[in-house]
């Protein structure tokens, strides 16, 4: 855990604690949001090919947790961490293109 502090910036356990407690409920948040989304969009895991079905699912996750990681964090007072975050993460894509 220490490697992980020092990575991050981080000097308390309870911040670090917090901060992993933001990913928890973000992941499980942004699966949340996604079901109903992909109804009213039409998708549905009977009618559609998984193969086609999961993929656009697991990218819809990815983009609303992406959207959602810096809401949370704010919520739990962690929002210039996550800001931070999130940027290091937008970057990234940036890069690879």
């Amino acid at each position: 855990m220490k490697k992980l502090k020092d990575r991050w910036g981080i000097t308390s356990n309870l911040q670090l604690a917090i901060i992993l407690l933001v990913f928890s409920i973000n992941g499980t948040f942004a699966a949340w949001v996604v079901a109903p989304l992909t109804e009213f969009v039409g998708l549905d895991s009977a009618t559609i090919n998984p193969y086609i079905y999961w993929p656009i699912r697991i990218i819809l996750v990815f983009v609303v947790y992406q959207i959602t990681l810096p809401m949370v964090g704010f919520c739990l007072g962690q929002s210039a961490f996550f800001k931070k975050f999130s940027k290091n993460i937008f970057c990234l894509f940036q890069k690879k293109k």
